[in-house]
């Protein structure tokens, strides 16, 4: 049975809005770029040929416009999966809850969802500023510990060893890009495994006065082989896309620009103009 979503489970605004994003079903579009940096929404609508919706609440920022023919949504998220949680919820809940009657709808709408966002690379033979897609991430995080989420078998033997190596208290998860969005990103980038971390110092092997737990954790990931290929970069976001999509029924992949390398220890001295064009490049791609 359709059941009614109480007012305490899908909070809206007195204006009938959804309320983290403060956004309203028609200023979604099909195809959703999300950041995580708020600054980096206009780097990317400045290239819009029209804006129709400028939405800002809290670290959430969203703009859509269009290109040519195409409409595109950007919007931020801030760092971290708990926040990328919240978008993805929210984001859902315009598409396919009928905000008003507030019943799922029995029609549902997948969303194209592209995320462009920065990471620290793991292997020392990729150079520094390279474009790299993701086709799978695994989470250090406890998102899913909340969701009925469910790997397949190779992947929940691998995130126990992950668990066993590490030390950790809970059981990591791993999930998957859409195969139609990777196709669309395959020229021109380095393919790769990403680690999402629930943090950017000691959850991703930096110390600075405390001490991480886990020592060596960044060779230690480094020389691990999964079953889909060796681990190439580190981040705070890409897991909890990937998986919340998965469970939503979107279509999702992460794009990222590798401004460090953990291996050399190196960072880029112009990250700004390899993020710029990441997201020329994207553009392109999505708007061809």
């Amino acid at each position: 049975m359709n059941k009614r979503i109480p007012e305490s489970e899908l909070l809206l605004t007195p204006h009938g809005r959804v309320y983290h994003l403060n956004l309203l079903p028609e200023m979604v579009a099909d195809t959703v770029i999300v950041v995580g940096d708020p600054d980096r929404v206009p780097k990317i609508s400045c290239y819009f040929d029209k804006i129709e919706h400028q939405v800002y609440s809290r670290e959430l920022v969203t703009h859509t416009g269009t290109i040519g023919g195409n409409r595109l949504t950007v919007m931020s998220s801030g760092m971290g999966t708990d926040n990328v949680e919240i978008l993805m919820t929210e984001l859902d809940a315009l598409v396919n809850v009928d905000l008003k009657t507030r019943k799922v709808k029995e029609s549902l709408r997948s969303l194209r969802i592209i995320r462009i966002g920065t990471s620290g690379c793991l292997q020392a033979e990729i150079p520094l500023d390279a474009h790299l897609v993701s086709t799978s991430a695994l989470g250090l995080d406890t998102l899913m510990s909340f969701y009925q989420w469910e790997g397949d078998f190779e992947a929940n033997a691998f995130t126990t060893h992950v668990k066993n190596e590490l030390g950790l208290t809970f059981q990591p998860y791993f999930a998957h890009a859409s195969n139609a969005l990777l196709d669309l990103f395959k020229e021109d980038f380095h393919q790769g495994v990403t680690i999402t971390a629930p943090g950017f110092y000691a959850p991703q092997g930096r110390q600075v006065r405390l001490k991480p737990k886990v020592d060596n954790l960044v060779d230690k990931l480094a020389c691990m082989e999964t079953p889909f290929g060796h681990f190439t970069n580190l981040e705070m976001e890409t897991s909890g896309y990937y998986a919340m999509a998965k469970l939503l029924g979107h279509e999702i992949v992460s794009l990222n620009a590798l401004i460090a390398n953990r291996a050399r220890q190196e960072f880029s001295e112009n990250h700004e103009a390899a993020v710029n064009s990441l997201i020329l490049k994207a553009l392109g791609i999505l708007t061809a």
